[in-house]
């Protein structure tokens, strides 16, 4: 008897395995159950999440360990619209990612309106591109959004699936893939000047950014900052690209106005920058026009042309960051830089700036976590005052060791995404750092939590206050309005949920919970109760 006729579901799902997808997130409906089989029957899990925001950060999470893109499944209507936030922020965060919709048939949706809407209209702003599923052309389409999601720079990529395409049997299948396109570096003109610039600089300074992350150009990277003696500073998504124990590291930049203050007069001295894979999309104004590019020597290399203007530069490189550093340092001999030695002494006064000896208070609670937590920890951070914070105090010796939501900087990201971190690293600690307003914005997905297994670790900054908003509320001299709230037991919260909870008010208790949560059978949800106003004069 032969085979049964793939159905078009089926060449996509197979496309996404080919890719390295091995989980699906989502909440499904009548309009999905085609794909979910699919999915599942080619080797993908399809993990049921509380809500379709979630589970896109969950898929996140995968992808930042496996590399394979991110795949999000929703219904037609209010379960595509759900996702909504998350595809956006993976639009601005440069995620690879697959977002599946159930949709009606054409010929249905002429004279049926319920929850029927135009997703394409939807989601064409916040993806790279949308598609509408054929049978004939599933294989196509597949294809066509697995590459288009992952070219530089990468993002989201939606396919909306008709009920009865999904089923539909495909008679013939014509395998079609898009090969890779071939790492390019600059010639001629260009990179002599890059070149001769390098050789030249007595006081260069690099800013290192996500494109890095992409085009797997970490060692060649690090073999040029070294060879040439060069400082560098990474946007926060980009932090741990090169571990951040390395003496020429000045840490994160981007956020902070405290760290810019010690940064941006390095930038100000330095005789030459260099942007590295730089995306400003994570970047505040601090950094918008940072440099004078008609008064100091700027070499741009990046994935796509400048279209963002948050920065000029007086030679601007589309190409590989690898292949086009290798060409610029071919030949190029090494030299001392910085005879005056002043990134050793902002090296020094960050590292006074954000101390690690507080006893209690946010930095506290970071610094503690920081010293018990084993270095191979996965860290997310979502967004509020204590991102900030930890973004520049919890140092990443690995590349994606702390996630956070840089680009669209939205809330109710860090659970989730540590969800998926353990998913997909099962033997590593993991940790999420959320304030309490974000962590009840995704509470529901401990259940999630404890469906799935695993020990993660939630750890809450319990103010009772929206504590970035209202320190900016503040420092405009009004009233406090809209950004207090009612104080929560969040370890009750865990435990309801069936995870362990534990209440912390000072280092030796958290220190305790910590421990106790590395080895523990489930997750554990611990409240850190500080007092309002602990980041004032800290970020």
């Amino acid at each position: 008897m032969a085979d049964p006729l793939p159905r078009a579901a089926d060449l996509v799902a197979r496309r996404l395995h080919e890719a390295g997808c091995r989980h699906a997130f989502g909440m499904p409906g009548g309009e999905v159950l085609t794909l979910v089989d699919a999915l599942e029957k080619a080797g993908i899990a399809f993990h049921l999440a509380k809500h379709e925001n979630a589970a896109g950060f969950m898929a996140e999470g995968v992808h930042h360990r496996d590399g394979a893109p991110a795949v999000l499944v929703a219904t037609l209507g209010p379960g595509a619209m759900n996702g909504v936030n998350v595809v956006a922020n993976a639009l601005q965060d440069r995620v690879p990612m697959i977002v599946l919709t159930g949709c009606v048939d054409e010929d249905e949706a002429l004279t049926y309106t319920h929850q029927v809407l135009d997703h394409a209209q939807v989601f064409r702003p916040i993806t790279k591109g949308s598609f509408r599923l054929t049978a004939d052309g599933a294989d196509i389409v597949a294809d066509k959004a697995v590459s288009l999601a992952t070219q530089p720079r990468p993002g989201p990529v939606h396919i909306d699936v008709p009920i009865s395409v999904a089923d539909a049997p495909v008679h013939e299948v014509r395998r079609r893939r898009l090969s890779p396109a071939a790492p390019v570096a600059p010639v001629g003109t260009s990179l002599e000047r890059a070149r001769r610039w390098v050789s030249e600089a007595q006081r260069p300074l690099a800013v290192i950014g996500l494109d890095v992350l992409t085009d797997n150009s970490k060692s060649v990277l690090q073999a040029f900052v070294e060879h040439f003696n060069i400082p560098f500073v990474t946007t926060y998504k980009a932090k741990g690209v090169l571990s951040e124990d390395h003496p020429l590291c000045l840490g994160g930049a981007g956020l902070s106005p405290l760290a810019d203050r010690h940064l941006l007069p390095l930038v100000e001295a330095a005789d030459l920058i260099l942007c590295l894979g730089y995306d400003p999309i994570e970047m505040r104004p601090g950094w918008r026009e940072a440099w004078d590019p008609q008064a100091k020597r700027v070499i741009d290399i990046a994935a796509v042309a400048n279209d963002h203007y948050m920065h000029q530069a007086g030679l601007n490189i589309v190409a590989d960051t690898g292949a086009t550093l290798e060409a610029i340092a071919r030949g190029n001999p090494a030299r001392m830089t910085w005879p005056g030695g002043e990134p050793g002494r902002v090296r020094a006064a960050l590292a006074r700036a954000f101390p690690m000896d507080d006893d209690w208070g946010p930095a506290g609670v970071i610094a503690e976590a920081r010293a018990v937590l084993p270095p191979a920890t996965l860290a997310t951070a979502d967004s509020g005052a204590h991102r900030i914070l930890l973004s520049q105090m919890w140092t990443c010796t690995e590349p994606r060791g702390l996630i956070q939501s840089s680009g669209l900087c939205t809330m109710g990201c860090a659970v989730p995404v540590a969800v998926g971190l353990k998913i997909a690293a099962p033997d590593r600690p993991v940790i999420s750092f959320s304030g309490d307003a974000g962590f009840l914005m995704v509470a529901g997905e401990l259940a999630t939590v404890a469906e799935l297994g695993g020990n993660p670790i939630f750890l809450v900054f319990v103010d009772a206050s929206l504590a970035l908003i209202e320190l900016k509320q503040r420092g405009r001299q009004m009233a406090n309005r809209g950004v207090d709230f009612g104080h929560h037991d969040f370890a009750a919260i865990g435990r309801a949920f069936g995870g362990h909870g534990h209440t912390v008010r000072n280092r030796a208790e958290l220190r305790a919970a910590l421990e106790q949560a590395l080895t523990a059978d489930r997750f554990t949800v611990i409240a850190a109760e500080i007092e309002r106003g602990g980041y004032d004069g800290r970020i």
